[in-house]
């Protein structure tokens, strides 16, 4: 398995932008698909993006589609998510997750990283 540190949140103004990095350990990294989550105050957690393990597919939420880009560098067992055009609803914990088999089942998680976009 991996291990999964996710940094980068932070506080932003509306129409803003943010970069987030989960550093990831484990010598499966290269091999699994990896998504993003985010867990806003008193909702559940919901799925943000999903890049496949190659890089070539990538996946997002409409309500994040043309704003987020999801990117990784395996090479550096690093996964990103770039935030542009942030607004007040994306504010929430954001989590990185790996899918070490690549079938939609995310089973290694991050710690979170709070992002809040100010109004």
């Amino acid at each position: 398995q991996v291990q999964l540190v996710e940094s980068g949140g932070g506080l932003v103004q509306a129409g803003g932008s943010l970069r987030l990095s989960c550093a990831a350990s484990g010598r499966t990294f290269s091999r699994s698909a990896m998504g993003w989550f985010r867990q806003a105050p008193g909702k559940e957690r919901e799925f943000v993006a999903r890049i496949s393990w190659s890089g070539g597919n990538t996946y997002y939420a409409d309500s994040v589609k043309g704003r987020f880009t999801i990117s990784r560098d395996n090479a550096k067992n690093t996964v990103y998510l770039q935030m542009n055009s942030l607004k007040p609803e994306d504010t929430a914990v954001y989590y990185c997750a790996a899918d070490t088999s690549s079938v939609y089942i995310y089973n290694v998680w991050g710690q979170g990283t709070q992002v809040t976009v100010s109004s």
